[in-house]
């Protein structure tokens, strides 16, 4: 099938990340397209796609194509399409939303298995966003941590102060009613992907609060060292964005960092997140 055949995949750094060409995610994609696609998303950790205009009825087929859309717990999504959030940063604000390094909504007992974003509008410069592969991080860690961290479990909550003021513009403006005004999750250190298998660390310093059965200052010396370590550059890719790009990356063993560095420009993107499992 020609859809099949045209489509190429391109590995961009050493740790993960992949450009696809030849595939047009404007048409209905064939199950033999869909099926290469997800195996390309497993083995690189997150996907990217350029010149994708989708409008949002397309963009949500696309999503359905690898999973279930659903809604995300703070911000209401555009009209008509509920799942379909707006991320976005105006010309007179001077914070991102969400940025910091972090794993959407671990704070959630079933984080999202999967995240996609498709670029409305950029700045004309800067923008980009940053992607560390947390499979990459644990089997860099030590033997010794490595066992330390197995069995482990974190507490994630969404009231973590850095999070909280990153989308603060947004709750005001686009803000859910029924949203608590806190989620908090246990989950382990160590996850283990339902998938390929792989091991994942799986904090963040979005969310991480503390481990399990320890007070924070206990768990401070530990988090801080993961957290300086699960974004070492070499565990990194960068993602230069233009109207129409889409990324697609798998929230279970992946972190990103939107970069913020274009205050007096506008930056309005599409967010998809699709239904996940508990980490195990």
């Amino acid at each position: 099938m020609a859809a099949v055949a045209e489509l190429s995949v391109r590995r961009i750094a050493g740790a993960l990340g992949a450009e696809v060409a030849g595939v047009d995610l404007a048409r209905p994609l064939p199950a033999e397209a869909v099926a290469r696609l997800r195996a390309a998303w497993l083995e690189h950790q997150v996907l990217f796609f350029r010149d994708q205009p989708l409008a949002p009825a397309q963009f949500m087929a696309f999503a359905r194509a690898f999973g279930t859309p659903i809604e995300y717990p703070f911000v209401r999504g555009i009209e008509s399409y509920p799942e379909i959030i707006e991320v976005k940063k105006l010309e007179h604000e001077t914070t991102n939303f969400g940025g910091i390094w972090h794993t959407d909504t671990a704070y959630l007992e079933r984080p999202p298995m999967a995240s996609m974003l498709l670029a409305r509008e950029v700045p004309p410069r800067g923008g980009d966003t940053l992607f560390a592969s947390m499979t990459a991080a644990y089997d860099a860690l030590s033997p010794g941590m490595q066992r330390l961290l197995e069995g482990l479990k974190a507490v994630n909550s969404s009231a973590k102060a850095d999070v909280s003021r990153t989308r603060e513009d947004r709750v005001k403006s686009d803000g859910r009613g029924d949203a608590q005004k806190e989620y908090a999750a246990e989950h382990p250190v160590v996850r283990t992907h339902p998938e390929t298998g792989r091991k994942a660390l799986y904090v963040n310093i979005a969310h991480t609060v503390c481990f399990a059965g320890m007070s924070e200052a206990e768990s401070a010396p530990i988090l801080r060292t993961l957290f300086e370590h699960q974004t070492r550059p070499e565990f990194t890719c960068r993602f230069v964005w233009r109207p129409g790009s889409i990324a697609l990356w798998d929230n279970r063993c992946t972190q990103h960092n939107p970069i913020n560095d274009y205050h007096g420009f506008r930056r309005v993107m599409h967010r998809i997140t699709l239904e996940g499992d508990r980490p195990r």
